[in-house]
C-alpha cells in the first residue's frame, strides 16, 4: 500500500451523504453540517466557494474543490448573493427566514432543489472521518482545495452523475465507492502541482532513498525496524539514511516510525476487538505495557480510555470534529 492510500484508508465513505442540489439564480446554500470533509463540484453553471472569513474562490463546471471541516462554508452564483438555503444536517435544509424546507425541495432520489430544468446543477458529499490515521492526512491539507477541471472527460464523475438517478439496490454501496475515488483521484491531482505545497511526506515518497523505506514503514510497521536496518533498506549509510530522512520529512526516521505506529494503534483501537497486547504486537511494540507508555506520552490517555472514549462519543452517521482551520488554496488562483 502506497503512503497515499495508507492514510486514505480511513477516509472512506460508508453510506456517505451524497446528492444533487438543481439552482436557478440568484442562489446561495451554506454548509453548515460541521462535515470533517467535504467534496463540492459543479456538474452544471459556474459559482464560487465562500468559506467562512476567507476570500471567494471561483468555482468552475468540473472543477472539484475538498473542504476541510468543520468550519461553515457557503457556495454561491456571486459573491454577495443574500443566503438562500443553509444545510444544518443530513437531510436538513433550512430557508433564510428559519423555514424548514428539506421535504419540499425534494425531486427524488438524492435530487433536490428548485425544478429538474434548473440551470446550476451542485453535486455535494460529506465524509464522516475516523481515526487518527486519517487526521494525519487531513491536518496536511489547506482548508479548501479546488482542483480545475483537466480538459478532459472525467469517467469518475460521470459515472457518480448516473448513479445518482438510478434508485436500485446497491446505489449507495456504488456511490460510495465513487465518491471515495473521486477523492483520492483530485487529492493526487492536488499534490503533484507544484504550486499545491504537498506535504513532505508525499513529497518523500518520490525519493529515490526515502520513499521505498517510507512504503515499508506503512506496510509492515511491527518489524523490529532500526535505523540501521533502515538504511540497508534504502541501500546507503546509516548517516546518509538519517540525514536525508530529515531533510525530507523534517523528523528523524525512529520519530515517524513510532507516530506511524501509535496512529495504527490509535485506529485499531477505535475499530477492532483486539486486546492491547495483540494491538501492540501488530504495530510493532514487544508489549502491552510498552505500548501503553508510549501511548499515553503521545495522546495523554491509556489505550483502553481512548478505546473507551471513542465508543462513547461516536455516533452512527455524525460527523466528528475535524482539524483546526488551515489555509485555502486554489490551483487556478
Amino acid at each position: 500500500m502506497d503512503l497515499l492510500a495508507s492514510l486514505l484508508h480511513e477516509v472512506r465513505s460508508t453510506g456517505a451523504l451524497f446528492g444533487r442540489t438543481l439552482l436557478h439564480a440568484p442562489w446561495a446554500v451554506r454548509f453548515a453540517d460541521r462535515a470533517p470533509l467535504t467534496l463540492l463540484t459543479m456538474v452544471r453553471g459556474d459559482g464560487w466557494l465562500i468559506p467562512d472569513g476567507a476570500e471567494p474562490l471561483r468555482l468552475h463546471a468540473h472543477d472539484v474543490a475538498v473542504v476541510v471541516g468543520p468550519e461553515p462554508f457557503t457556495v454561491t452564483h456571486e459573491p454577495g448573493t443574500p443566503l438562500t438555503y443553509t444545510v444544518q444536517g443530513p437531510g436538513q435544509c433550512i430557508t433564510a427566514d428559519g423555514g424548514d424546507v428539506s421535504d419540499q425541495m425534494g425531486l427524488g432520489g438524492r435530487t433536490c432543489g428548485e425544478g429538474l430544468d434548473a440551470p446550476y446543477v451542485l453535486l455535494a458529499g460529506g465524509y464522516p472521518v475516523q481515526g487518527t490515521v486519517s487526521q494525519r492526512l487531513l491536518s496536511t491539507l489547506p482548508r479548501v482545495l479546488v482542483v480545475p477541471e483537466c480538459g478532459e472527460p472525467c469517467p469518475v464523475l460521470d459515472l457518480a452523475v448516473a448513479e445518482i438517478d438510478r434508485e436500485v439496490p446497491g446505489q449507495q454501496a456504488v456511490l460510495d465507492r465513487l465518491l471515495d475515488l473521486l477523492l483520492l483521484s483530485t487529492l493526487r491531482e492536488w499534490f503533484t502541482q507544484p504550486a499545491a505545497h504537498p506535504p513532505a511526506w508525499y513529497r518523500a515518497s518520490t525519493d529515490p532513498s526515502v520513499g521505498p523505506v517510507l512504503r515499508l514503514i506503512h506496510e509492515t510497521p511491527s518489524r523490529p525496524w532500526s535505523v540501521a536496518s533502515l538504511a540497508r533498506e534504502a541501500g546507503v549509510s546509516r548517516a546518509t539514511f538519517a540525514r536525508r530522512f530529515r531533510e525530507v520529512l523534517g523528523q528523524p526516521p525512529m520519530a515517524y516510525l513510532a507516530q506511524w505506529r501509535l496512529s495504527q494503534a490509535a485506529d485499531l483501537l477505535e475499530r477492532s476487538e483486539y486486546t492491547v497486547d495483540a494491538i501492540a504486537r501488530q504495530v510493532g511494540y514487544a508489549n502491552g505495557y510498552a505500548l501503553s507508555v508510549a501511548f499515553t506520552r503521545e495522546f495523554g490517555v491509556r489505550p483502553s480510555e481512548h478505546r473507551a472514549r471513542f465508543r462513547r462519543t461516536s455516533m452512527p452517521r455524525s460527523w466528528s470534529e475535524g482539524p483546526q482551520q488551515a489555509p485555502v488554496m486554489s490551483l487556478s488562483s
